[in-house]
């Protein structure tokens, strides 16, 4: 299964911030969202880092509340890794497990197209694994 297949399922909705809005603005709109990360633009609207809940819980524990004050950029995570529409479920979660980061921008020919997080990822898979059981299943019992 690949990425493409996730995407179409819980669709390519993806919602961002710009590099100079404030923590205050990024952390209102995970909570407005009930998200867990945001796509951060720069001027010319091209994304140029993600700002998640890791970002935010690190940059309050280090330095306290005056941080809801700075512009986001300055706490966002960049370079972003990313993955492409044809990638594999599998390869996603290894690059995600490997960088250690829960959310996945989805870019093709240079767009973002959606963005994909982990807890897609393994509900996809198991719900895939869910019909290859049932579908034995019932292979099982028309050969009882």
């Amino acid at each position: 299964m690949f990425i493409s297949d996730v995407l179409q399922e819980k669709g390519r909705r993806v919602v961002s911030v710009r590099d100079t809005e404030t923590v205050q603005d990024a952390v209102a709109k995970l909570a407005e969202h009930r998200i867990g990360a945001v796509i951060v633009e720069d001027q010319w609207m091209r994304h140029a880092g993600i700002f998640s809940e890791r970002d935010f819980v690190n940059a309050v524990a280090q330095q306290g509340a005056k941080v809801l004050t700075y512009p986001v950029s300055k706490l966002m995570s960049a370079p972003v890794v990313t993955c492409r529409p044809e990638d594999k479920i599998e390869t996603a979660m290894g690059a995600m497990t490997l960088a250690k980061i829960r959310h996945l921008p989805v870019v093709e020919n240079g767009h973002l197209i959606g963005i994909v997080s982990i807890g897609d990822l393994v509900k996809y898979r198991l719900d895939e694994k869910a019909l290859e059981a049932n579908v034995l299943l019932d292979l099982a019992r028309l050969h009882a």
